[in-house]
């Protein structure tokens, strides 16, 4: 297990870097640059001139490529072009945001989809499992960019949760402000996840309790609740733990859009005013370190396939 993990570690890290280097060469390509969204069209030929120098970018772009990337050697991601700080400072902090919005969500999905999968798929013939797998289907249809504006729309009428931002402004910080400010970008992100997993989790689970082994533990005088929570659930997972990787993708993009909507201080956000402003550096290292947070993703749901079905390893 231990060669299977570092050689998905190199191949991830190698994604990560080839993922900055081409966010670095298409937002130094595009037309325009930082110059000209700062200083406006009104501003003078010298002005401007002096401004480019000053940040590099009256080089070509293979030779700001080139200083970018003997920075990088040094783990260094190059200044910011609109407040002048570390980009490794400003990503730092807002993939710490990032982090903890999508893997609470991930968690959350995860503890209800499998919950209420292997019951559903236990029950596959009550009409409450029909009812159930509707709601999950009308879930997954919804991406996470709609279920936060419904979201957003219930809590603005009834003043349950925070309609947006990570804190309220003027009150002492504290973990119980940040987790009340979460509750609807995680829901809104976990929520078409935990039903996609609802599906897959379900059809595993009805498919491994027709499994010989398992009518003939119950033959035996096994419990209903032996055979489907302790014999049948490990076994079932493999499906689930196949496209868990996939899914935390797809979950972590998501947040990109759920963060811009909701006003959470985290990588999306950051990304969005830096491509506003043709912040070179600071788009690179904001699609660096959202690689590299789904790389983590990546890795950790490779770890769960090979814990559940060994063989994946080889």
């Amino acid at each position: 297990m231990a060669r299977f993990l570092v050689r998905r570690l190199v191949l991830t890290l190698s994604l990560v870097f080839a993922a900055s280097s081409a966010a670095f060469f298409l937002a130094r390509l595009a037309p325009g640059d930082y110059v000209t969204q700062s200083l406006g069209a009104t501003a003078s030929d010298g002005d401007a001139a002096r401004l480019r120098a000053r940040l590099g970018l009256d080089r070509s772009p293979a030779r700001h490529y080139g200083a970018w990337l003997r920075g990088l050697s040094h783990l260094s991601l190059g200044t910011s072009f609109v407040d002048g700080r570390p980009v490794a400072s400003l990503v730092s902090e807002r993939a710490i945001n990032t982090a903890l919005l999508a893997f609470a969500a991930l968690i959350l999905a995860t503890l209800c989809g499998v919950t209420v999968g292997t019951w559903n798929g236990s029950h596959a013939d009550s009409w409450m499992a029909s009812f159930v797998g509707a709601v999950s289907l009308a879930l997954v249809s919804m991406p996470p960019l709609l279920t936060a504006l419904l979201l957003l729309y219930a809590s603005a009428h009834t003043r349950w949760f925070p309609v947006g931002g990570m804190r309220t402004p003027g009150a002492p910080s504290s973990l119980v402000d940040v987790g009340w400010h979460m509750v609807v970008p995680v829901l809104a992100l976990a929520l078409p996840v935990a039903a996609s997993f609802e599906r897959i989790h379900a059809r595993a689970v009805d498919e491994t309790l027709r499994e010989p082994y398992l009518m003939a533990a119950r033959a035996r005088g096994a419990s209903q609740s032996f055979v489907v929570w302790r014999a049948a659930l490990k076994p079932s997972l493999r499906t689930l733990a196949s496209v868990y990787g996939l899914a935390a993708a797809a979950l972590f993009s998501g947040s990109f859009a759920v963060e811009a909507l909701t006003a959470w201080p985290g990588l999306g956000r950051l990304m969005l005013d830096a491509l506003r402003m043709r912040d070179v550096h600071l788009v690179a290292g904001c699609v660096g370190a959202g690689s590299l947070l789904l790389a983590v993703a990546s890795i950790g749901a490779d770890a769960l396939l090979v814990m559940v079905d060994p063989r994946a390893a080889k």
